[in-house]
């Protein structure tokens, strides 16, 4: 299976003491960098989430976002009754010394630290409840990068195919140039010698330099090189796992054959099949970059 770095998943959960929010998204980067966002009452549960979230990964920049949400008084808050008992013996003695005081009113006592409780749940509790929902997102977030990789998978699979094409039809353009330029050599050495015979020093003459020409735009390894990256490639994407950097560097063999094709090109036909080829590699050598 191929995995890209892209990918994003969310997920939330409800406890009795509040809402749990966990989001997960990455893209693509050199190493594995992780950031976690979260509130400081779950910073002691750092480690656990860090390993978690590392043990399916090798490469991207990942950012957790964690987000929970107490429950207010309108969700099974109770009232303090000693804290309750305490303001009201207070407000007496306020009262008895200074008559004129006013007394609590209810929003006033209300709105007192600690007069209402909400349930909190336990730090066990909380990391239960945090782990399970962080396995829940990264399934999810691994079927996302698994669905993004199969289609950059397919767009990989279609540009080899379309280099193998160009060079297929690249290879007969070669032998023809060739004869082209035996052609063209031996009207220029009649023209020449217009008045002398054809012998043997004229036969070796045009062979030489048939043979020197031959050899300048002979691009037979670079066509076999070629053949021998694409083949690799696909072997390579059929096998699936962390491929990023092994791809990328075909990527550079690649364009070095194609670069070496155009150089060697006296033919408009072969000049246009490398520059396609050069197009083709800088496409996939960008989708290559996601890749894990």
């Amino acid at each position: 299976m191929i995995l890209s770095m892209t990918g994003y998943a969310t997920a939330s959960a409800e406890l009795d003491s509040g809402s749990l929010t966990l989001e997960l998204r990455a893209v693509n980067h050199r190493y594995l960098d992780i950031q976690l966002r979260m509130p400081d009452e779950l910073r002691g549960f750092e480690g656990a989430l860090r390993e978690a979230i590392t043990a399916p990964l090798q490469r991207g920049k990942v950012e957790c976002r964690i987000n929970y949400a107490a429950r207010g008084a309108q969700s099974g808050a109770a009232l303090n009754r000693d804290l309750l008992k305490q303001l009201a013996a207070w407000s007496r003695e306020v009262q008895d010394a200074l008559p004129d005081a006013r007394s609590l009113s209810v929003a006033d006592v209300l709105r007192w630290n600690g007069v209402l409780e909400t349930p909190t749940a336990s730090a066990d509790e909380l990391r239960a409840a945090l782990l399970g929902l962080l396995q829940e997102v990264l399934q999810e977030f691994s079927a996302s990068r698994a669905r993004e990789g199969e289609k950059l998978k397919d767009f990989l699979l279609q540009r080899v195919d379309k280099i193998e094409a160009l060079r297929t039809g690249v290879m007969p353009h070669v032998p023809a140039a060739i004869a082209a330029y035996e052609q063209k050599l031996v009207a220029r050495l009649r023209d020449a010698m217009q008045n002398a015979p054809a012998n043997d020093a004229w036969d070796e003459r045009v062979r030489q330099e048939i043979t020197l020409f031959a050899g300048k735009i002979d691009v037979d390894e670079e066509l076999s090189r070629l053949a021998s990256h694409l083949t690799e490639m696909r072997r390579i994407l059929a096998q699936g796992g962390a491929v990023g950097k092994r791809l990328d560097f075909l990527m550079q063999e690649l364009n070095r054959e194609a670069n070496t094709l155009g150089s060697k090109s006296v033919d408009a036909e072969v000049s246009r099949s490398a520059m396609e080829m050069k197009i083709l590699i800088e496409q996939m050598r960008e989708q290559i970059q996601n890749l894990e």
